[in-house]
């Protein structure tokens, strides 16, 4: 509820007051030429007003709106999934900076997504040279967030995509498939999946889980466990065994234990196997995911589910925006329909973590918006939001170039899933542009994509931010800006051709290894203002064997594993 008259007052005294009526997280603010009086029915919810009048003071040029707010939130608990694995691990400091916006917006739980990026005792050889989060940095983080009514859970997959502890020797006897296997979209992959029938898979997790958890206050735990993909339909029952065994580590004891829903999504028998105690995070990346469906289903079976959606950054260098504000929007929808939990806004790495963080900041301001509020909140001014309450900006260009270059993949005819069509071949070197997946690409789009780029590169110039990180900010902008141009005018070569990079003229391929090795050289200097140095040299080998790809003019056929037929 919000009533204000169009007066403002410059008495920002605040007298807050305890009223035990009022919701859990819930406040009213009552602001009169006198000052403001704050009540709060607990300490999150003062917290909550406090941050809505220094929002108030943000807009009014440091003066209060009189009248009367009364507010609570829609969603008990509001969080966002930081990737820190794939393979960017950020600095404490950008940790604290990105905990400080995320609360200000009123999320209250925070998840550093974790495969190896955790420096445990017995396990040096894994995350040697990943730069992983201390214990006593841990401990520090979760301080932090105390004092900001955040709640660090910890994070660890229990048994998919544990392939950087499987690559080691020590621990490939764990894997279901030690020599890797093609998944069911074609794609070769190394070993991912521990075999949970292994009496030492288990042993390796309740040690992992015995050395993280202590270190966290939370009474929560993310054990992962998504996209086992080795495991057969036949063994499902093992699955649910699995579960049903972290279930009940006495490790875990006085804990909720959150999992991933896509191995029994949509299996109304194996949800009602499910253990007490666990809560299912049901993901879905794009706006079409069928989210109603799913939730209603688990409601129905009486499972305890929080929804995930994401902020649809990763495999795209620039974000997809529109579609990250339909995925938090209907995943808000699903939740407050079948009496959801949680929202769990996702932020992922995939393939070498490319994106800069300024790409991930829509999505992370929609879905905290809609998570407390979603009828206030689901037409929000997203680029007047992020001009005051992000990047601080008056002249309102960066979030504008953020957001339009966000939008430049549905200028063309192919669209796909949890990807950018405009930044594929970035990827996957070795494709035929105009056919398979990139079939209807045109000359005539990729000019279209090319302006809005260069004009959102010009309004990041035009930015005026007053953060202390403005420089990076636009910096990193216009890489993704840059990133994009090289790899439009990439593709209009090819299609001159046959849609091939080795159909190109070599001195035009010469041209663009160039423009890539001043883009790499930038990716690692931008790496190093956010990040720890562990996983840059993986991530810039993506780059690296893209601009092996123009010297030569010969892909490497398996990148990535995407081996590529001659029609493809």
């Amino acid at each position: 509820f919000v009533d204000f008259d169009d007066r403002l007052t410059n008495d920002a005294t605040v007298v807050e007051r305890v009223d035990p009526s009022l919701p859990a997280q819930g406040y009213e603010l009552t602001i009169t030429d006198g000052g403001a009086t704050l009540a709060a029915g607990d300490a999150a919810g003062a917290f909550y007003g406090r941050a809505t009048l220094a929002q108030l003071e943000r807009v009014n040029d440091g003066r209060l709106p009189i009248g009367t707010i009364r507010d609570h939130p829609d969603i008990a608990t509001r969080g966002v999934m930081l990737d820190v694995s794939r393979d960017k691990v950020p600095t404490m400091a950008t940790v604290r900076a990105l905990i400080d916006r995320l609360a200000s917006w009123k999320i209250n739980q925070l998840q550093l997504y974790s495969e190896h990026t955790f420096a445990y005792r017995n396990h040096g050889d894994v995350h040697a040279t990943a730069s992983p989060f201390t214990a006593d940095e841990i401990r520090e983080l979760d301080a932090y967030c105390r004092a900001r009514h955040v709640e660090l859970v910890p994070n660890q997959n229990c048994l998919g995509h544990m392939n950087r502890w499987l690559r080691h020797e020590r621990y490939r006897p764990l894997a279901l498939e030690p020599d890797g296997f093609v998944d069911e979209w074609g794609m070769a992959r190394k070993a991912m999946t521990i075999d949970p029938a292994n009496p030492e898979s288990l042993v390796l997790v309740r040690e992992l889980l015995a050395e993280l958890l202590p270190l966290f206050t939370s009474r929560r735990v993310h054990v992962g466990l998504d996209e086992a993909w080795e495991l057969p339909k036949a063994r499902m029952d093992e699955f649910l065994h699995w579960v049903a065994t972290l279930r009940a580590l006495p490790e875990l004891d006085g804990r909720e234990m959150l999992m991933w829903g896509d191995m029994i999504a949509g299996d109304a028998d194996r949800l009602r196997q499910l253990p007490e105690g666990v809560t299912v995070c049901e993901w879905g990346y794009d706006d079409w995911h069928p989210f109603a469906k799913r939730t209603a289903l688990l409601a129905e079976c009486e499972v305890p589910f929080w929804v995930a959606p994401g902020t649809s950054s990763w495999l795209s260098i620039v974000g997809r925006m529109t579609n990250a504000i339909g995925n938090c929007r209907i995943a808000a929808e699903a939740a407050l329909s079948n009496g959801g939990r949680g929202l769990l806004n996702t932020d992922w790495g995939d393939q070498g973590h490319l994106q800069q963080l300024p790409v991930s900041d829509p999505g992370f301001a929609y879905g905290a918006a809609v998570s407390w509020c979603l009828d206030t909140n689901a037409d929000l001014d997203l680029a007047a939001a992020l001009s005051v309450h992000c990047y601080d900006d008056p002249s309102g260009e960066l979030a504008a170039a953020v957001l339009d270059l966000g939008d430049a993949h549905r200028v063309v005819t192919p669209q796909f899933p949890n990807m950018s069509t405009i930044t594929l071949h970035l990827y996957f070197p070795q494709l035929t542009l105009g056919r398979g997946l990139t079939r209807g690409l045109t000359t005539a789009e990729l000019d279209t994509v090319a302006e809005v780029v260069a004009n959102a590169r010009s309004r990041a110039d035009r930015a005026r931010s007053q953060r202390p990180d403005a420089s990076a900010l636009v910096d990193e902008v216009q890489w993704g800006a840059d990133v994009v141009a090289l790899l439009t005018d990439d593709a209009r070569a090819r299609l001159g051709g046959d849609g091939t990079i080795g159909s190109v003229a070599a001195s035009s391929r010469s041209e663009l290894a160039n423009r890539l090795s001043s883009l790499m050289e930038q990716h690692r200097a931008l790496w190093l203002q956010r990040n720890r140095p562990g996983g840059l040299d993986d991530s810039a080998e993506w780059l690296a064997n893209l601009r092996r790809a123009y010297e030569s003019g010969a892909p490497d056929p398996d990148w990535g594993g995407w081996r590529v037929k001659p029609d493809r």
